[in-house]
């Protein structure tokens, strides 16, 4: 979605990062902010000249800022020859249209980031759909700024709609019906999720979803505890896909973990509305294990992003263990003690290193052990059927036959289901 309107075949070279005080905000979150816009824009691979803060005295409907900021910030892109501006907050439609008029060159927001990011991502048809979705939610109420250079060149007489004008029509109904098959589409994809979910339940295995802040190491996790092969990549957003795959722990009993998208603060509204049917991952889990970045200065406001989105979500008093990772790269005292009181439980790790992850997998060999149980049964003959049920619910760990010709099942079955073979319980 981000070209330059001078030239839309080329691609952006200079940007110009605008970042916004908010009414009532501190400058040092507002310039953690702008840091982290910093980190996205690089992740999408625009180079940044220059950062600039503003401070928000009202928002105003024409520019965001005042008409005086407006004409500081052209002769800031006109020294600097910026031929982007991006705004580390959500700008109006009429808001981006009128900057991009005022300074002529391309202006972006923090959201129009995220998602090309995601776009730039997305891999997999589910992937996919929900990006396009979200991009298409996010262009419609633009499509002026697509068409304002028709409108300077040629417009219609009076009374007449423009070319612009009807081309934008066309588009908008284009846009609508595209948006309407993009959610019918995801509605079939969640219920595909749901078929998948079923056969998990089916299987007897605890499930466990991985969720963070982006980039704070739960790809890592996952291959660390599993040794599968899932892509890991130091940036925002190298996950978008969930990613489950079965660890086995040291008393043999099994998990399901999950990995999925990472959160970020301000992430947009309508992301979250188009990965509902990812995110509900961590929803469905039967427990959460939440990495947070211990190296970060801004840990804690990377957990509190989180607690956000698995409140927004439904997921907020889902149990859960907080990993703190990156504890080779530092363990500021001061911080760890900062942090515990925000967390039930939790644990001091390093993927890297493979520190603390001997006390991770007790802890969820504990967990396992609470949620399922082991259950000795002794089924007739001719009960084949409860046999392959309980291939499906249960983890079967042994089966015999004894002299009556009865099946001897030894199962790890979830306290869930146990009651369903309580009549075949063997003493």
């Amino acid at each position: 979605m981000i070209d330059t309107e001078k030239d839309n075949s080329r691609a952006v070279e200079r940007a110009l990062l605008v970042g916004i005080q908010e009414p009532g905000a501190e400058l040092s979150e507002a310039e953690e902010h702008l840091e982290e816009l910093g980190e996205l824009t690089n992740t999408l691979g625009i180079p940044t000249i220059d950062k600039i803060m503003v401070k928000l005295r009202r928002n105003s409907p024409k520019y965001l800022v005042g008409d005086g900021k407006a004409s500081e910030i052209l002769d800031i892109v006109k020294e600097k020859n910026a031929d982007c501006l991006v705004f580390d907050c959500e700008l109006s439609p009429s808001q981006q249209k009128n900057l991009t008029e005022l300074t002529k060159v391309c202006v972006i927001d923090r959201q129009e980031v995220i998602i090309d990011i995601f776009a730039s991502r997305a891999s997999t048809k589910e992937a996919v759909l929900q990006i396009d979705l979200a991009r298409f939610q996010y262009m419609l109420p633009r499509l002026t700024r697509a068409w304002t250079h028709l409108s300077r060149q040629r417009g219609g007489a009076l009374g007449n709609k423009g070319e612009g004008e009807q081309q934008i029509e066309i588009d908008r109904r284009i846009l609508k019906q595209k948006i309407s098959q993009l959610q019918k589409e995801l509605a079939d994809v969640k219920e595909q999720r749901k078929t998948q979910r079923k056969k998990r339940e089916r299987s007897g295995i605890p499930h466990a979803a991985i969720v963070g802040y982006t980039n704070a190491g739960k790809s890592s996790l996952l291959n660390a505890l599993t040794g599968s092969g899932v892509f890991v990549e130091d940036k925002l957003f190298a996950t978008l896909d969930p990613t489950t795959r079965k660890l086995l722990l040291p008393d043999s009993r099994e998990l399901l973990l999950t990995d999925t998208v990472g959160f970020i603060r301000k992430l947009p509204h309508n992301l979250v509305e188009a990965f509902k049917s990812t995110l509900e991952e961590a929803v469905l889990a039967d427990f959460l294990l939440i990495v947070v970045d211990l190296s970060s200065p801004f840990a804690e406001d990377y957990l509190q992003t989180t607690f956000s989105v698995l409140r927004e979500l439904g997921a907020e008093d889902k149990e859960s263990v907080v990993l703190f990772n990156k504890v080779d790269l530092g363990r500021d005292p001061v911080r760890v003690a900062s942090l515990k009181p925000l967390v039930k439980e939790h644990v001091l790790i390093s993927v890297k290193t493979g520190e603390g992850l001997d006390k991770l997998l007790e802890i969820l060999s504990r967990k396992v052990a609470v949620d399922s149980e082991i259950m000795r049964l002794r089924i007739p003959p001719e009960r084949h059927d409860i046999a392959a049920l309980l291939h499906h619910k249960a983890k079967v760990l042994d089966k015999t036959y004894d002299d009556d010709g009865f099946i001897i099942m030894t199962v790890n079955i979830k306290s869930s289901v146990k009651s369903m073979f309580a009549a075949f319980a063997k003493d």
